[in-house]
């Protein structure tokens, strides 16, 4: 409607600009105003081809025509996307057409007027004119332009800052269900670790209770006192693993639950995007790790200080157990400690399930940058009969991931004897030392899985 509004206007200008023109150079003015109308209605094409315009408006300039449509052509040529080039090119060609008919026809003025106002008087006036004329919608348009392709420009960035923010939401949601998936494996874990093991030791004392009750109360009284002493033990223990759980969910909650002002977000989407996935890493991390460093630096949990106590454990259950230590024990670190002694556990609660009889050897060795355990029974001297306990079938993956989650390596494999061998290795965070085999002082059958212990050494 404005284009058409502005059309019309140009024509009707034009189209009386036409007959004047007409009656000067002695044509029909029907002529001139038909010329005016067609040519005045070119301005309708202005948002389309707005120079096609301007040069009409050009061409026109002679006859004392289409002012309104020079100027509203150059103010959208201005601020059209059209090259400064031919922005300045067209706006230099209408100044010197309007300049050129302005002072021919200020000239003429002059001749016909009863007074004279001196030489300069035509110049200024057509040169002021002229630049009247042209300047102020070629400077508005190039304004109007400039802001145009500004917002143009923040809008753009604001759609990418949305999509920026979708995609951090994502990725927050994403790291927020890789944070439960981690918490709830862990939670898992340590279930089995500290449960595992105290209440399969109390099902074989239990056993073994039943198998006594008639023939020696005195044993069996002894059986039924080591029965509630682990189940004091894993309910120690695991009230303490409960507490340092609750810690963690306060980690995580935190983590995952605290608001983030959305200008801050949009900054490091926009400025520091790799920043950003820096920090956001680092805070994954700290959300998986929060709860098991909160036990480690409180010292809670077990420690290699006590396997013999845990070995001691397995023998009052009816398994010959020996433990050899090589190198000069030292402390470590208690994320190291506690997954030594986890490996330890888990494995002698793998014999104590699948190898009922069976003879077994725990050995630790304390090394320069390491230190390592092996575990190995011999095959169970009740054939393929188990000791009737339910397995999950997640101890060896657990054993595996608490290890590797140190850096370290574990390998497990059946022995050519008939047993079963588990090794594990742990960096301590010393100086770097070339990894030597665990020992290999085994009854029958050690010299021959020394392949699947290789590796772990």
């Amino acid at each position: 409607m404005l284009d058409g509004g502005l059309a019309l206007l140009s024509a009707a200008e034009c189209a009386l600009e036409g007959a004047r023109f007409a009656e000067r150079a002695s044509l029909p003015a029907l002529v001139g105003v038909a010329f005016g109308l067609l040519a005045g209605s070119a301005l309708v094409l202005r948002r389309r081809r707005p120079v096609a315009v301007v040069l009409v408006s050009i061409a026109i300039t002679p006859a004392g025509m289409g002012f309104l449509m020079g100027i509203v052509g150059l103010y959208t040529l201005a601020a059209s996307e059209a090259s400064r080039r031919v922005i300045a090119a067209l706006a230099g060609m209408s100044l010197l057409g309007t300049l050129i008919v302005t002072f021919v026809r200020t000239r003429q003025d002059v001749a016909t007027a009863d007074f004279d106002p001196g030489s300069w008087y035509v110049p200024v006036v057509s040169v002021v004119m002229s630049i009247g004329l042209t300047a102020p919608p070629l400077l508005l348009g190039l304004y109007v332009g400039a802001r145009r392709r500004l917002m143009e420009s923040l809008r753009e960035r604001a759609i990418s800052l949305e999509q920026e923010l979708s995609l951090l939401a994502d990725r927050a949601e994403q790291r927020a269900q890789w944070a439960r998936t981690e918490e709830r494996t862990r939670i898992a874990r340590e279930m089995h670790d500290v449960v595992a093991h105290r209440v399969s030791l109390m099902v074989v004392h239990a056993a073994a209770l039943q198998a006594v009750a008639l023939k020696d109360p005195q044993k069996a009284a002894r059986n039924a006192a080591l029965v509630g002493d682990m189940g004091r033990q894993a309910l120690t223990e695991l009230r303490e693993m409960l507490g340092v759980l609750r810690s963690g969910e306060e980690v995580v909650a935190r983590a995952t639950a605290e608001p983030v002002p959305l200008a801050a977000v949009g900054a490091a989407a926009a400025a520091a995007a790799e920043a950003a996935e820096a920090a956001e890493a680092a805070e994954v991390v700290e959300v998986v790790e929060g709860a098991v460093a909160g036990a480690a630096v409180a010292g809670e949990g077990p420690s290699l200080a006590d396997l013999g106590s845990l070995v001691e454990q397995s023998r009052l259950a009816g398994m010959a157990v020996e433990l050899s230590v090589q190198g000069e024990p030292r402390a470590y670190r208690p994320d190291v400690e506690q997954t030594a002694f986890r490996v330890v556990q888990e494995a002698l609660t793998n014999v104590h399930k699948h190898a009922p009889g069976a003879r077994a050897w725990v050995r630790v060795a304390h090394r320069a940058a390491e230190v390592a355990m092996q575990v190995e029974n011999g095959p169970s001297l009740r054939g393929a009969a188990d000791a009737g306990l339910p397995s999950g079938g997640n101890g060896l993956v657990g054993m595996r991931e608490r290890v590797s989650a140190l850096g370290g390596v574990f390998v497990s494999g059946p022995t050519d004897g008939g047993g079963f061998r588990m090794s594990a290795v742990l960096p301590t965070g010393s100086p770097t030392e070339s990894p030597a085999v665990l020992p290999t002082e085994s009854p029958a059958g050690s010299q021959a899985g020394s392949q699947a212990e290789s590796p772990a050494g």
